[in-house]
């Protein structure tokens, strides 16, 4: 028996979550083939959608929400090996496993708040402690996991993810007219302002990107404050901010290309996303985007940041190597399934 900790379905959708939803979906399919063992999905009172996973025997357990809940009555429901997609877990369960994204908590402090640092630190030391099984998203991410919690990379397993829901919603291409972008007019930018995602970086691609006619529209950040300076931000950055599946394929498969200027990933999931609608992906290569894009796109050096807008004009001034690049991309994104990514999951856990 594995029981899935539901905790993921009361937060808000950022790449973790998607990794639990997804994970989570890919197992209830695995189940209703047959091809996975027991499985059941525990959650807080008053998570939602838990109907979307019919063959994980869902419920509501419990009475408090949050870590209480996460810490003091899952463990008390939970059968079997307790399964976290999401870096956390309670550290009284007695057989567990944990995906941890990354390291960040550790290699990039100034992302997050103290509290934030603290508990995420105190807790993920106290799960090794405590005998936790760790697993992660990427080579990169276990090896930094390993670094600081005093593991053996080797031991730590690696599920990758997957990109193919950004296709499962019929394309929105509304969105451009709504926010005045044209096909193949902008470059599109998918996160948020956290220090690690360099977005000020960006600034370097307005001037290519003006002498293509093309602008930045810039999808998940609050209003691209980076760029706003005392007011508004300027004509040539479109701020989006939320957008929904169906928009953001869209805004993948009519961009000149994405723009990844992070300097540190766990994983990477927009590239992935890029890959899958055929959008190229510019990036810079820190974290693990090498090993998630592979060849299939073209890097930056975000020590030389200007380095960006040269590699923006040199993909805007010859289609030839755009269209190269969206045939790289389509290949390598066929490594990144979500059926796949479970399938390893269950195999280090059997292991």
């Amino acid at each position: 028996m594995i029981t899935l900790n539901g905790r993921f379905l009361t937060q808000g959708l950022t790449g973790v979550q998607r990794y639990a939803r997804e994970m989570a979906a890919a197992l209830d399919g695995l189940a209703a083939r047959g091809e996975a063992p027991a499985l059941r999905l525990l959650a807080p009172p008053g998570a939602e959608g838990l109907a979307a996973y019919p063959h994980l025997a869902p419920r509501h357990v419990g009475r408090r929400g949050g870590q209480l809940w996460e810490q003091l009555e899952l463990p008390r429901a939970a059968e079997g090996l307790l399964l976290g997609l999401g870096n956390t877990g309670p550290l009284l369960a007695r057989r567990q496993a944990v995906v941890i994204h990354d390291a960040g908590v550790f290699d990039t402090p100034g992302s997050y708040s103290w509290k934030f640092r603290l508990w995420y630190r105190l807790l993920q030391r106290g799960l090794v402690a405590r005998g936790a099984r760790i697993l992660s998203v990427s080579h990169f991410s276990a090896g930094r996991i390993a670094h600081h919690l005093g593991l053996d990379p080797t031991r730590i397993g690696v599920t990758w993810e997957g990109g193919e829901h950004i296709l499962r919603a019929p394309a929105d291409p509304g969105v451009l007219a709504r926010h005045g972008l044209a096909p193949g007019g902008y470059a599109l930018v998918v996160g948020t302002g956290a220090a690690h995602k360099n977005l000020a970086a960006l600034a370097h691609a307005r001037a290519a990107l003006a002498g293509a006619g093309a602008v930045l529209a810039v999808a998940g950040a609050k209003d691209a404050a980076v760029f706003r300076g005392e007011g508004r931000p300027p004509e040539e950055v479109r701020a989006l901010g939320r957008v929904s599946d169906a928009e953001l394929r869209a805004l993948y498969e009519n961009a000149l290309c994405l723009l990844f200027p992070s300097l540190y990933e766990g994983f990477g999931l927009p590239p992935v996303e890029a890959m899958w609608c055929g959008c190229p992906v510019i990036a810079a290569p820190m974290g693990a985007v090498p090993e998630v894009c592979g060849e299939a796109a073209l890097w930056f050096d975000p020590a030389r940041p200007e380095s960006l807008g040269e590699a923006v004009a040199r993909l805007a001034a010859e289609p030839a190597r755009r269209e190269g690049l969206i045939a790289a991309g389509r290949a390598r994104a066929a490594l990144f399934s979500w059926d796949a990514a479970a399938r390893r999951l269950l195999e280090f856990l059997a292991a």
